[in-house]
């Protein structure tokens, strides 16, 4: 099972069933299934939803999720939830590895400056109360306690013993408030002279070496080269996650510091940034008290004369987490709030239209939309129409350069794809200066890389514009993953910020339908996808009928024959307007007009133009912006290799198959069957007439038991294939 940042059990949770489209719920189910789940746990969940729950179902759709090569996680699970209001609970964060080292982030304090907060003594002290209190805050009832009550003289100074191990908190509790105030009596007379020692994470009870230590809790922050009052004074302007606070009787505060890391590595590295953080806020720690077994001083006994006693317990943050997660947000890159009065009456002016109505130079911009729908052809026409200064489909565009990065296509092709769309644009190449192509293919490297290359080498060239195509090429991380895509679209942001440029770029719908969704709900992946640009084009494809295909040809022929009367015959004032617009009659004309030599040459012109639109595409834009109002949705063609509008207005009228109310879907579902039984049925035949008699022309009764359908069948059958007639019983190519 894939190691979630999240419970996704309890982000289920967090999830209504029954606001979720029916794509969404399937989703869910594939999510469970990939990070380990049994479908038991989707059903149960399903059953929240009792309007939309039938039993069985969910095993069903279970059953046919087979894997996929970008399959849906557990990411999905998080975003759906975000997406109904829940919140994640505080991220533990990365621990830092050993050769990490923390910024500027995190300096709190001000050493130079920082006010000693005094520490006062105890004037009515209770040993035993110190003592209770700091095993009750640090340790479990049943935990193992190591403490050292007595010493050693090396070299001119007392050194601790191994000390005991063998008792719980609980143990030594219990026996502490029976003591009548003498703690000697319960952990062994110590030496006043020289204190007494306990170790503050919980032990095995089998010794006292950090293998010894069963959870690693604890850390201990000591600093013996500054006042004891600047110490308490840094201590807590650090709000450091201290557990209890010990005056050490002599020039130290001991502060047990909570860092709840879930093994002995964990720890190493928590404590690395602890002391890290520690010295950069002018806290000089003694390093020496790293180990997790580490003796520290005990409270409720006296040190020459001192108290070690207990100056507090649980001060500054509740927990590791929130500390680091504050400690990381203390400095950082982000402007101060500022009051709007004070800007009211001299507000910054807003960045100049890139794409008119639509985009801001310095903004980023998203087109998404199904394969085939010519997404990278809709780009570079962009890219020319910006380097021109021209109208991209509705809209006008600002003149500058481009950066156009191909990481699909090799370098001829992408330069070819160019050319053959300045020629079908129809524009002189005015301002090729104004593009530049950085040809990425097989070198393309995740985009938290790809942005930092991309801003050194764009630094000095004025690019208005950079364009990525594709940039699945350059994805990093489970796309369903909010948080991993937020990280990848911020290096748009970074683009943008740097260059002072806009990003544009690309990426496919999700799959399923489309037409029932909203348009920032197509694209693939994560909702971080749709919801981050500040522009987002969305292309769903519009399903053609026969006849207006057939008008479409009619004025591809008209203008093919046109152009070429045009070009090869003086035809001023012959035809009349509804003559030039209908196909049959300029025919007639060209072929009354043009000798065989140029009519074989527009034929062939002509099958082209017919080949051409046969394989032309209908497109809708629908557009959701942050800058501008929202503009009616714009239809397209799609004509290799270039999109041009639909000034007709024919395909204003055609709805999308999965837009249409469920009566209409049920005709379009049964249209489309009628049409394939109708092919079936001319298929059929076919192979009848050809197999009945054994390549020799069949009769009618033959075609009829060959096929097992009544005489009558067979005649309806051929009058409506159209291509045979029956002479004299027999069937026969007309």
């Amino acid at each position: 099972m894939e190691q979630n940042q999240y419970d996704l059990l309890e982000v289920l949770q967090s999830i209504d069933p029954a606001e979720l489209s029916y794509q969404d719920w399937v989703n869910v189910g594939m999510a469970l299934k990939y990070e380990g789940y049994d479908v038991g746990i989707w059903e149960d969940w399903s059953r929240r939803d009792p309007g939309r729950f039938h039993t069985g179902e969910c095993l069903r759709k279970w059953r046919s999720f087979s894997g996929s090569s970008s399959p849906v996680k557990g990411g999905t699970l998080v975003q759906l939830a975000r997406e109904q209001g829940w919140t994640p609970p505080t991220d533990l964060g990365t621990p830092l590895g050993w050769d990490d080292a923390i910024t500027e982030d995190g300096v709190v304090v001000d050493s130079n400056w920082v006010e000693g907060k005094e520490v006062e003594e105890p004037a009515h002290w209770d040993p035993v109360r110190d003592l209770t209190l700091y095993l009750e805050t640090l340790f479990d009832s049943t935990e193992n306690v190591g403490y050292v009550t007595q010493s050693f003289e090396k070299d001119g100074k007392y050194m601790p013993t191994k000390g005991s191990w063998d008792r719980t908190a609980g143990q030594l509790i219990e026996q502490l408030s029976h003591c009548n105030g003498d703690i000697g009596s319960v952990l062994g007379d110590y030496n006043p002279e020289v204190g007494a020692w306990i170790r503050f994470n919980p032990l095995d009870g089998n010794g006292i070496r950090n293998e010894n230590v069963t959870d690693f809790r604890y850390a201990l922050v000591e600093s013996d080269s500054m006042e004891i009052e600047k110490q308490n004074a840094i201590i807590r302007e650090l709000e450091l996650p201290v557990a209890c606070l010990v005056h050490s009787g002599k020039k130290s505060l001991h502060a047990i510091v909570r860092v709840d890391a879930a093994d002995y590595g964990e720890y190493r590295k928590r404590v690395d940034y602890l002391y890290e953080v520690c010295e950069k806020n002018g806290l000089k720690i003694d390093k020496q008290n790293r180990n997790p077994s580490r003796l520290s001083r005990m409270p409720g006994v006296l040190r020459d004369g001192k108290k070690q006693f207990l100056v507090d317990v649980n001060i500054g943050k509740e927990s590791w987490s929130q500390w680091q997660e504050w400690i990381e947000g203390i400095n950082d890159d982000l402007p101060d709030p500022e009051p709007l009065e004070e800007v009211w009456d001299h507000l910054p002016d807003l960045a100049p239209a890139l794409i008119h109505g639509v985009l801001r130079q310095g903004h980023k911009m998203l087109i998404a939309g199904p394969s085939k729908a010519g997404k990278s052809f809709l780009q570079i026409e962009l890219a020319i129409a910006i380097a021109e200064g021209k109208r991209w489909l509705s809209w006008d565009c600002a003149q500058g350069r481009v950066l156009y990065v191909n990481l699909e296509l090799d370098r001829a092709s992408c330069l070819h794809r160019f050319k053959d769309v300045y020629q079908a644009l129809g524009y002189p190449e005015k301002n090729l200066k104004n593009i530049d192509v950085w040809n990425l293919r097989g070198r393309s490297v995740p985009m938290d890389k790809l942005a930092p290359k991309l801003i050194r080498r764009a630094a000095k060239k004025d690019y208005i514009a950079v364009i990525i195509d594709p940039i699945y090429k350059v994805l990093t991380g489970d796309e369903n993953s909010a948080d991993q895509m937020a990280n990848f679209c911020n290096q748009f942001d970074k683009v943008c910020t740097e260059l002072g440029t806009a990003v544009i770029y690309c990426h496919h719908h999700s799959k399923g339908a489309q037409g029932s969704k909203r348009s920032m709900d197509r694209a693939s992946g994560s909702g971080v996808f749709a919801r981050d640009p500040d522009a987002l084009l969305d292309l769903i494809e519009l399903e053609t009928t026969e006849a207006l295909m057939k008008q479409e040809e009619n004025k591809a022929i008209c203008e093919a024959c046109r152009q070429y009367l045009d070009a090869h015959f003086k035809w001023e004032d012959d035809l009349s307007q509804d003559d030039l617009c209908s196909s049959a009659q300029m025919l007639r004309y060209c072929k009354d007009h043009l000798d065989r030599w140029q009519m074989a040459a527009l034929n062939r012109i002509l099958d082209a133009e017919k080949a051409r639109v046969a394989a032309m595409t209908a497109w809708r834009i629908e557009g959701t912006l942050r800058e501008f109002p929202k503009f009616p949705p714009v239809n397209v063609w799609f004509g290799y290799p270039v999109h041009y509008i639909d000034r007709s207005g024919a395909l204003g009228d055609i709805q999308p198959e999965t837009d249409l109310p469920p009566w209409k879907k049920g005709a379009a579902k049964n249209k489309k069957n009628a049409e394939e039984r109708k092919e079936e049925r001319r298929k059929s035949l076919e192979e009848a007439v050809e197999n009945a008699c054994f390549g020799e022309k069949p009769t009618v009764d033959e075609v009829a038991n060959y096929l097992g359908i009544s005489h009558r069948s067979v005649r309806d059958r051929v009058k409506e294939h159209g291509g045979y007639v029956i002479e004299d019983g027999v069937i026969q190519m007309k």
